[in-house]
């Protein structure tokens, strides 16, 4: 197929009808345009997806605050000790509420994400995006209208939380699927490790945003956000080639390579030294003794008489589940993700009550975590493309991590530089793991072998991990609101060291084998001498 397909999004069919126009001896590589703006296009379509995220982890240090550091009001009673605060947020419990506000959302995204990524598979991703985007910032719109028109019932923002969280999961699932269609079987670790930048890049801005209304009118600190968001969302419906059937292109799926088929239990390769001469006892696909070598190509009777084992339905959920990895990269990501979102739900009011910085001021300090995290995305998914190995690299990120959150509790309000140094270093060890898992990892696991050569697993795939993940990012800013309110923030940084390390252990399956891995790899890349006198 050559020619463009009327399933192709309209702003894609008039510029090539443009291009033909105006342009007609105007040779381009098609697939190579195509890929870049297919990674442009997501790469800005999820970022307004954290963008639209961000906003109420700055707004809820004007929500509820200290009004004894406030200059009263006139007429005030002494007695009122809430009067800066916005109900129903004016309690002395009100972190337990607000982590409600963001266990709302993160409950409904982790249980909608299963849902949400089986759907994936079944529609038109470029659809499934435009109206999920479309919704999401609606829901984030509403957010902000509770201030215009003085709302002040808690099942209103529940409502509203709990719905963008829904509305949010078409975000992941759609992005990563798209990404995996038009990039095949690559090494695909440094592309998502930059393109996951992303993620890190909506929530400062995000925070940016807010940050810049936070204190005159925390309404348009939702309204603008979810601007950008429509807006976005509206060029990704006239431009977003879902995949590259729809404009005529194809991606080539390389085959494993011999070496990669063979079996683990194949006898390794030795060679015998006689006096000065060597001879090679690596067994010969030729040999008499040998069963004859078969070709994994079609023939012309494998076609007719073969039964074809590729799949072209979508994946059950439990059959994906049954992928060999991703069981324990799920899990290990409940754990990556609960101390993630603890800092993007928390951050901000952690370093206003911490430090004497203004909530703008914290606000900005925060970004220090994002901007650590997009490094963190790019060294990780570097590592594992030249190591080979991403639950090593993740095990790494893990081990380091603890340490560094520990040294940002005990100093980090002591300096203000000092703060934003451990911030970027505990940015890029959280975030780092996190952002391997979610895309290249996920997107290996959803092309595995076991799935012989079905591709439509990516979004299934995706969904069980990220979701499994959300569970745990739900999990996270909920008991972060407890902990805080009952005890101490010392506690909060306690309770994620724990996580960090649980994390830590569910991989140790996967690092044992690959070990195994490189073990046996070199010991095929160096054969055994075996000397005869």
């Amino acid at each position: 197929m050559t020619g463009i397909h009327r399933d192709a999004p309209i702003g894609i069919q008039f510029l090539e009808k443009f291009n033909s126009w105006w342009c007609p001896r105007w040779q381009i590589n098609r697939l190579r345009w195509y890929q870049a703006s297919v990674l442009i296009l997501t790469y800005f379509t999820y970022m307004t997806y954290h963008l639209t995220r961000k906003p109420i982890s700055v707004v809820k240090s004007i929500l509820h605050q200290n009004c004894s550091a406030l200059p009263p009001r006139p007429g005030l009673t002494a007695a009122d000790d809430q009067w800066c605060n916005w109900a129903p947020f004016n309690t002395d419990d009100a972190n337990t509420l607000l982590g409600a506000l963001d266990s709302a959302f993160l409950f409904s995204y982790a249980g909608a994400m299963f849902i949400s990524g089986m759907i994936a598979e079944r529609v038109d991703l470029r659809y499934f995006l435009s109206f999920g985007m479309l919704f999401s910032a609606i829901l984030c719109y509403l957010f902000g209208l509770a201030k215009t028109f003085n709302i002040h019932d808690i099942s209103y923002y529940i409502i509203v939380q709990a719905g963008a969280g829904i509305a949010q999961t078409t975000g992941w699932p759609g992005t990563v699927a798209i990404v995996g269609k038009w990039f095949g079987n690559s090494k695909k670790g440094l592309i998502f490790g930059i393109w996951n930048s992303h993620t890190s890049l909506g929530n400062i801005l995000g925070t940016v945003m807010a940050a810049e209304y936070v204190e005159s009118d925390w309404a348009l600190s939702f309204v603008y956000p979810a601007l950008v968001m429509g807006i976005v969302g509206f060029i990704v419906f006239l431009f977003l080639a879902a995949e590259p059937r729809c404009v005529g292109l194809t991606v080539e799926r390389p085959m494993p390579s011999r070496q990669a088929r063979r079996s683990v239990d194949e006898e390794e390769p030795s060679q015998v030294i006689v006096g000065d001469q060597t001879a090679s006892l690596r067994p010969n696909r030729h040999s008499a003794n040998s069963p004859p070598y078969q070709d994994e190509e079609p023939s012309e009777s494998s076609a007719l008489l073969g039964r074809s084992r590729s799949h072209t339905g979508a994946v059950s959920l439990s059959r994906a589940m049954l992928i060999p990895g991703v069981i324990e990269f799920s899990l290990s990501l409940f754990f990556a993700k609960l101390v993630s979102y603890t800092f993007l739900y928390w951050l901000p009011l952690y370093i206003k009550s911490s430090t004497s910085l203004t909530p703008r001021q914290s606000g900005e300090v925060s970004t220090a975590f994002d901007v650590g995290g997009v490094l963190g995305a790019i060294v990780a998914g570097l590592l594992s493309d030249v190591v080979g190995c991403p639950g090593i690299v993740c095990t790494v990120f893990y081990f380091l991590c603890a340490p560094t959150l520990l040294f940002y509790q005990w100093w980090g309000a002591t300096s203000y530089y000092l703060n934003i140094g451990l911030l970027v270093i505990a940015g890029v060890l959280v975030n780092g793991p996190y952002a391997l898992i979610t895309t290249a990892v996920s997107a290996e696991l959803g092309t595995h072998s076991s799935l012989s050569g079905d591709s439509q697993a990516l979004a299934t795939v995706t969904a069980i991990i990220d979701g499994t993940g959300s569970i745990g990012a739900a999990v996270g800013p909920l008991l972060a609101g407890v902990v805080s309110s009952a005890g101490s923030w010392s506690h909060v940084f306690y309770m994620l060291i724990i996580c960090d390390y649980m994390a830590l252990v569910f991989l140790i399956r996967i690092v044992k084998s690959e070990v195994q891995k490189i073990r046996q790899n070199r010991r095929l890349a160096s054969p055994r001498l075996v000397r005869i006198e």
